[in-house]
């Protein structure tokens, strides 16, 4: 699956700069990624030599014996084809008998002759006057202002969302910035950033990080707030950007990233004999991440706090006002706390935003965890019977949250009833079966109470309805679903401004924008939650071969009126 949109992130509307410069390659800032550069050639290079120990190791004591006596040093290698070349060891040079006839042509004072004289029908034309550009030709009176033409097409809007992509395609990865402009119903790319690796999971914040390096950040942003995206990738490092430069070429900030003396490598799966051994995890570091990171949350009350879940089964707190370089003997930077709460891959991880200490974790071994980051050792969680896809605290009851499972489940649990011995039951408040295969996304309205979106690998992305009796009982109902032609879903998320907007992308590569309003059935359902928060129902009108609310990017490509009516 090289081609796919593995995370989708929004961003508000009034945050981004109006006029975001480009990335300038400054002093400090070369300084900065120099010494990112050389962290990065001396990994590879303690990975290339712990490489050839390992496959030394492997497969050349049992089928391979004696294939290494005799071995020569690489100095002492030569060509097979070099004696057809040794005939003439020191070639005479060869005299040729016209070797000064070009001498009379004096072609070293070639360049000498400055002076010409004018021939033909032009000869009493003295010159030709020329201007380097339009700016100093009188003749010319339009004259184009290119800095103004591409400050006007870099331009972002106060009424403009910002929506970022995490996109692999054709084995190329890369962060993709869109403008969303609903009034106009248009999307489009607004720039990109190149990634090191394959794109997991995204986060959006607002701290201004720690640069990797003494040297000044290279962002315009010098208030306590900014516009970053944190990535996390099958890397083990966490990568944080500025959205508001362009064209940038390395992150503001990298967590995670060790010093020389502890490159990431990779461990050999086997022995190099018939039978091999079962695959070595790699041991755990305390300050930072030994493989994929898969999930982020930042931490919106304590802003200079960001939490990771990793494949190495651990869950990392980070300070981003800390020098995030990690020192050679392990004393200083990195993570500030590791959590060993689960047994297997930590999938997703999220805060509360109602208790700001509380995390939220759910793992490949079928459990979701929830405990207070200054006594982990307290916490409560729920043995679920199926790998967690995702998990979402519900803002409408800090002791309610939703899990995501991998048999197309959703369930939802109240903290208080959770036991702390994973082995007693613990039941949940209610389940959906909600999708035929995973349900890989779930994301809860921030703006209407008891409004749920899920999407899954059956390619639909469905808007659920909570509502509560008079006991207090959820009664749930499906709203609606549509496939959105992005494939299988791996994320769709709530617009921050508008109650009604979902941004989906999935194994398609390609991200589209679901106006849920559009839907008479939705806006039947949600109108009186609407009207209850202060919110006015826009009037939606289905046009006959419109859109129907989705909204994408428009494509090139000629077979893409096959592709909008499929």
């Amino acid at each position: 699956m090289s081609n796919l949109i593995s995370s989708v992130a929004w961003v508000r509307r009034g945050v981004a700069v109006q006029h975001p410069p480009r990335y300038v390659l400054d002093d400090n800032e070369l300084e900065r990624v120099s010494a990112l550069a050389n962290i990065e050639l001396e990994d590879a290079r303690t990975e290339l030599k712990r490489a050839h120990e390992a496959a030394k190791m492997m497969g050349k004591g049992a089928e391979d014996e004696g294939a290494g006596e005799g071995e020569d040093d690489e100095d002492e290698w030569v060509d097979e084809d070099s004696d057809a070349m040794d005939v003439d060891e020191t070639p005479q040079p060869r005299k040729d008998k016209n070797e000064d006839d070009l001498t009379k042509y004096k072609m070293d004072e070639y360049d000498d002759d400055t002076t010409t004289e004018a021939i033909g029908p032009f000869s009493n034309i003295k010159g030709l006057t020329y201007y380097k550009d339009n700016e100093e030709d009188p003749y010319i009176t339009l004259k184009e202002d290119d800095e103004a033409n591409e400050r006007e097409e870099l331009e972002i809007l106060p009424t403009d969302n910002l929506v970022v992509i995490a996109k692999t395609e054709d084995d190329i990865s890369q962060l993709e910035i869109y403008i969303y402009e609903e009034s106009e119903e248009n999307l489009y790319v607004h720039h990109d950033l190149m990634l090191p690796n394959f794109p997991l999971c995204l986060e959006w914040l607002d701290f201004p990080p720690a640069s990797t390096s003494s040297s000044p950040s290279n962002d315009p942003t010098s208030t306590g707030f900014g516009n970053y995206i944190a990535v996390g990738t099958l890397d083990p490092e966490i990568e944080i950007w500025s959205l508001d430069v362009v064209e940038a070429m390395y992150p503001n900030s990298v967590l995670g990233r060790p010093d020389r003396t502890k490159a990431h490598v990779p461990i050999p799966l086997g022995t190099g004999k018939k039978k091999k051994k079962k695959t070595k995890a790699r041991a755990v570091e305390k300050g930072y991440h030994v493989d994929a990171v898969l999930g982020l949350s930042w931490n919106k009350k304590q802003r200079n706090l960001l939490a990771s879940a990793s494949a190495d089964r651990t869950v990392k707190l980070w300070d981003l006002s800390r020098d995030p370089t990690i020192g050679g003997d392990g004393g200083e930077g990195g993570a500030i706390r590791s959590f060993d709460v689960h047994k297997d891959k930590v999938q997703a991880v999220q805060w509360n935003e109602k208790d700001p200490s509380v995390l939220l974790t759910g793992s490949y071994d079928r459990t979701v965890r929830t405990f207070d980051s200054r006594s982990p050792d307290t916490g409560v969680g729920a043995f679920l019977g199926s790998d967690v896809e995702a998990l979402r605290w519900d803002p409408w009851n800090e002791a309610s949250f939703y899990v995501s499972l991998e048999n197309g489940l959703v369930l939802n649990f109240d903290v208080r009833t959770l036991p702390s011995d994973l082995n007693q039951p613990s039941p949940a408040r209610f389940t959906l079966s909600a999708h035929d295969g995973a349900a890989s996304s779930i994301d809860v309205n921030p703006h209407l109470k008891g409004c749920l979106a899920t999407g899954g690998a059956d390619k639909l992305v469905k808007i659920w309805n909570i509502d509560e009796d008079s006991e207090g009982k959820p009664n749930v109902s499906l709203v609606t679903s549509r496939d959105l032609g992005v494939g299988k879903v791996f994320s769709a998320v709530f617009s921050p401004d508008d109650p009604l907007t979902v941004a989906a992308g999935g194994s398609k590569a390609k991200v589209q924008i679901w106006d849920v309003g559009a839907n008479f059935g939705a806006r039947k359902a949600f109108g009186p939650k609407l009207r209850a928060a202060g919110r006015e129902l826009r009037e939606r009108v289905d046009k006959e071969g419109g859109n129907n609310g989705v909204i994408g990017v428009e494509s090139d490509d000629e077979d893409a009126d096959v592709d909008s009516e499929e």
